[in-house]
């Protein structure tokens, strides 16, 4: 088989950019002075992880022509991520953000162009035919044409039976229509076979008053099979046809950063679910990769012992022993 119709583990569709994170570990922007560059956008950074640990991937998304969308290439490039459908428009601009370095939530501000231009067209089934998972963002939702792009990949994904996954990454400062938003996640969700919403994510898509079990119920309402629901210091909920099968804790490590915590938890989830794991033990192998990532500055390592994160997370399983449904209900309420 020609190399460049090999497979892909991962074609990941939507916002690729370049993150400007603050040098000054600080949760304000307007406190940060310095900044230093790096590849960004979910879908990227989850495409650069699937090949660090080993995977191959792809990106679907479009930027400008200039210095940043050349930077955006080459780290890429760089990473191993498959570039063939990567959109370079002289009509555009590259989107940049400013992000803080914390190690709670980051404070950002976004310069948005070219990202949000992707038009249906310019996803080709030939991309979507030789994928095992199709992955997108709800940042990528958020404007169209991209929104009508995602839509159609999903649509021409699952009907091929290809794992579809969103990421429900809300946020009313890229996309304040709440009820517009509302009802294209329900439009997409129909389409979606796992989803990894955290609770902030929960919480500013449903509002504040529920439970966790009650936002993974109304999350498997909407379509996905599986709901991987990360909830911080209090760990992961793992959710199969409406049913809670899981809680991985959450260690406690002195973090570094957060930034692109949430891409690496994904990456890592996948990767292990193509790998034949159950959810469960794909959360454990999701907590090392995310672990990695908290505990230093930027993006992952260039190189990942996979066989490493693998063995244990199988260390980690042993030593959970048995657990029952209501103890990690309980565990969730904390």
């Amino acid at each position: 088989m020609d190399a460049a119709k090999e497979p892909l583990d991962l074609l990941a569709i939507g916002e690729t950019l370049v993150d400007f994170i603050s040098v000054e570990q600080t949760d304000w922007l307007r406190n940060a002075t310095t900044f230093r560059r790096y590849l960004g956008g979910s879908p990227a950074n989850i495409a650069v992880n699937v090949a660090k640990l080993g995977g191959r991937s792809a990106v679907v998304s479009k930027t400008g022509i200039g210095a940043f969308a050349q930077f955006v290439k080459s780290e890429l490039q760089r990473h191993g991520v498959s570039i063939e459908y990567l959109i370079m428009d002289h009509r555009n601009r590259t989107t940049v953000a400013f992000v803080s370095s914390t190690s709670g939530k980051p404070d950002f501000e976004i310069a948005r162009s070219g990202d949000f231009l992707l038009r249906p067209e310019e996803i080709s089934e030939e991309a979507i035919a030789r994928a095992r998972v199709v992955h997108a963002s709800t940042f990528a939702l958020s404007r169209e044409p991209c929104r009508s792009a995602i839509k159609k990949a999903f649509e021409t994904a699952s009907g091929m039976g290809k794992i579809v996954s969103l990421d429900p990454n809300y946020s009313a400062r890229i996309w304040p229509h709440h009820k517009e938003a509302r009802q294209v996640l329900r439009d997409v969700y129909r389409h979606v076979n796992i989803t990894k919403p955290s609770a902030d994510d929960a919480r500013r898509i449903f509002g504040p008053e529920h439970t966790a079990e009650q936002y993974i119920e109304l999350f498997h309402e909407m379509g996905p099979e599986t709901v991987i629901f990360t909830m911080g210091r209090e760990g992961v909920l793992v959710s199969e046809h409406g049913r809670i099968t899981s809680h991985v804790p959450a260690r406690p490590i002195e973090t570094e950063d957060a930034t692109g915590a949430g891409d690496a938890f994904w990456a890592g989830f996948l990767v292990a679910l193509l790998d034949g794991e159950p959810p469960e033990r794909c959360a454990l192998v999701a907590r090392e990769v995310a672990e990695l990532k908290l505990k230093r500055r930027g993006p992952l390592p260039l190189e990942i012992d996979r066989e490493e994160l693998y063995k244990n997370a199988r260390t980690a399983y042993a030593e959970r022993g048995e657990h029952t449904v209501d103890e990690r209900a309980d565990t969730s309420q904390a």
